[in-house]
C-alpha cells in the first residue's frame, strides 16, 4: 500500500490537521499544529457585535467555569451582569484611557473573543487584532470558534496530547 503524504498544495498553504476520538480534542491537536496552544488560565477580553448578544452569556458561563476571569465592554458586560455572570469592565480604543489595548500591552490577557460588524467596527478592532498578534494572544472572532476553544479547553484539561501518525490512522481504516 502507499502511504498517504501531504500534496504540495497541503504543504504550500501550511495546512494542518487534528485528529481525535471528539471535535475537541481534533480541535485542539489543530492548533497546536498550528502554533496557536490554547489558553489554560487567565483574563478573557468579550466584546461582542449586537447580533451576538443573545448567545454571549453561554460562552462566558463557559469561560468562567473553566477558571477564567473576564474583561468586557460596556454592552457585552451589561448582557452578561443581567445572566448573572460576572465581569470587569474594559475600555473600547475610542473610549479612552485605560482601554483594551493597554491591557493587552500589559500582558493581562490570555484569550480574545471579539466578534464586529461593519466597516467601522472592524477599522476599530485593527489595533485589538494586531497587539493580539503581536503578543500571540489567542484570538476568535465568531461565538461558534469560542465554544469550540471553550470545548477544547475542557477537554484537554489535565490530558496529555497524544500524536498520531497519519500513516497509522490510515492502516487501522484499511485493518
Amino acid at each position: 500500500t502507499v502511504d498517504p503524504i501531504l500534496g504540495p498544495e497541503m504543504k504550500s498553504t501550511g495546512e494542518v490537521m487534528g485528529m481525535g476520538d471528539t471535535f475537541a480534542e481534533a480541535y485542539a491537536k489543530a492548533q497546536l499544529g498550528a502554533g496557536d496552544a490554547l489558553p489554560k488560565s487567565g483574563k478573557v477580553f468579550i466584546s461582542v457585535r449586537e447580533a451576538d448578544k443573545p448567545g454571549v452569556a453561554a460562552v462566558g458561563q463557559k469561560l468562567k467555569d473553566l477558571g477564567f476571569e473576564l474583561l468586557a465592554t460596556r454592552g457585552t458586560q451589561k448582557v452578561l451582569q443581567d445572566a448573572g455572570i460576572e465581569s470587569a469592565l474594559v475600555n473600547k480604543v475610542k473610549q479612552g484611557r485605560p482601554h483594551i489595548v493597554d491591557v493587552l500591552k500589559n500582558d493581562e490577557v490570555s484569550l480574545i473573543v471579539n466578534t464586529t460588524e461593519g466597516r467601522k467596527s472592524i477599522a476599530d478592532s485593527a489595533s485589538i487584532r494586531r497587539t493580539a498578534m503581536a503578543k500571540k494572544v489567542f484570538f476568535t472572532t465568531t461565538l461558534a470558534g469560542a465554544d469550540a476553544v471553550c470545548e477544547a479547553i475542557k477537554e484537554s484539561q489535565g490530558k496529555s496530547i497524544e500524536v498520531r501518525r497519519l500513516q497509522d490512522v490510515h492502516g487501522r481504516i484499511g485493518a
